[in-house]
């Protein structure tokens, strides 16, 4: 950009800033919940759903008050699920298939459903040279939305709005989501990185996360520590109550008619956003600054110490936030962070990663104390889950441009049930209503 031209652009924004201010007061004083959320995170409802539930508070003796935190997949709590599979098997396919169709699978109806997957667990021919390796980027996200759309050029019945059609379409984007990925990031690092490409074909007889493990690593290995914990990761984060940005960005565009390709990469620019699907990273900075500020990790107070110093906005960012703590709905627990800590631990142990748990463990204990210290209204404060889904990924050697691709390659599912209740339960198109607050120039 010229010279000229960044003069031009800095004039034209003051400009576009003094015309689209509008007044703080303006909000409250209509009525009007920024982000659908009032003042206590309350959500405003726009709609409603069979596929999952969140919840943080219970009503009791007419108040509301905090609770540990619930999931719920299509009425089972989310503990009964992950409890209900084997040590060392993986239930992707089996929590897929109850959040898609709506129930339990037989054992049949399960070896079916992940046939199916594995059928369409294949790219068009020459679609990795001609495609995903045709100026690749290291946004992964942005790759992947690239090949989302273009993969409806290959599909004939791309806009047959069947349900039929649509489902079939679902169960294959959900077979291909961990190809897209990891070879976007492939192609990133042969490319950009001046590293070696490496493109290994799903095997058949692996599950989704030891497939994802397996293309990954270009020695093709793991452990079953390993791809449980990735395979239970990808559960926790499959789908979660129907309200957040990315699933009601799938209903919205689902409702205008566009079809399914059209639609998922709309869900994927919205949780590329760091708002959204970049939470575990902020998490990494942030403890990667931890790490080189803090020198005892048993130190609680040298550790209170410096997230006092995040908190008054001295240090990382300077936005004053302690990462990973909180949550929109959830107060007392996570119940994601809770199943998803079992499997931290054993990781860790089997990676020598002891001493980093500790400081993840110590900061879980102190950082919620410290951030009620200045409070006049004192509230409950918890880990979510992105807390340690970070610390996961890094253990499991999985690069960080791939962290938001592999939230993706398992709310797919989510997004998926999602667009089917939305084509099933509803014919209208969503339209919000805004209030204009124009200023007019002429009667």
């Amino acid at each position: 950009m010229s010279l000229k031209q960044s003069d031009y652009l800095d004039r034209q924004i003051e400009i576009c800033k003094e015309n689209d201010e509008i007044a703080p007061r303006l909000y409250s004083e209509y009525g009007i919940n920024l982000g659908l959320r009032d003042p206590d995170g309350k959500g405003v409802l726009t709609g409603l759903t069979n596929i999952s539930a969140v919840n943080g508070t219970k009503v009791i003796g007419g108040k509301r008050v905090p609770c540990e935190g619930e999931l719920w997949y299509r009425g089972y709590r989310i503990e009964t699920l992950i409890n209900s599979l084997p040590e060392h098997k993986m239930g992707f396919g089996k929590i897929a298939y109850l959040l898609l169709m709506g129930e339990l699978p037989s054992d049949e109806e399960l070896k079916t459903f992940v046939s199916a997957v594995r059928h369409y667990r294949k790219l068009p021919t020459n679609f990795v040279r001609d495609v995903i390796m045709k100026a690749p980027s290291s946004d992964i996200m942005n790759s992947m939305s690239r090949s989302i759309l273009t993969l409806a050029s290959y599909d004939q019945d791309a806009k047959n709005p069947s349900l039929e059609n649509n489902l079939r379409q679902c169960i294959q984007l959900i077979g291909q989501f961990p190809m897209l990925a990891v070879y976007a990031y492939h192609a990133h690092v042969f490319t950009n990185l001046d590293g070696s490409m490496y493109v290994h074909n799903p095997k058949s007889e692996l599950s989704t996360a030891e497939n994802f493990l397996m293309m990954l690593r270009p020695d093709q290995s793991f452990t079953p520590v390993e791809a449980k914990t990735l395979d239970t990761a990808m559960i926790l984060h499959m789908e979660h109550g129907g309200g957040n940005n990315s699933t009601f960005t799938t209903r919205v565009v689902t409702s205008s008619g566009s079809d399914t390709y059209s639609t998922i990469s709309a869900a994927m620019a919205s949780l590329k956003g760091p708002k959204h699907g970049g939470a575990n990273i902020k998490v990494m900075n942030m403890m990667n600054d931890i790490r080189k500020n803090v020198k005892d990790y048993s130190d609680k107070d040298e550790i209170a110490h410096y997230l006092r110093k995040i908190l008054s906005g001295e240090v990382l960012d300077h936005k004053g936030l302690i990462y990973g703590m909180g949550h929109a709905v959830y107060t007392l627990s996570d119940p994601r962070e809770k199943i998803f800590k079992k499997y931290v631990k054993e990781l860790a142990k089997e990676k020598g990663r002891e001493n980093d748990l500790l400081l993840y463990e110590n900061i879980e204990e102190i950082a919620p104390n410290i951030i009620n210290e200045n409070r006049k209204k004192k509230k409950p404060i918890c880990a979510n889950v992105d807390f340690y889904s970070g610390f996961v990924f890094n253990m499991l050697n999985i690069p960080i441009e791939l962290y938001t691709p592999l939230f993706a390659v398992a709310r797919i599912v989510g997004w998926s049930a999602h667009r089917m209740e939305e084509l099933i339960c509803t014919d209208k198109i969503i339209r919000p209503a805004y209030m204009s607050v124009m200023e007019k120039h002429e009667k």
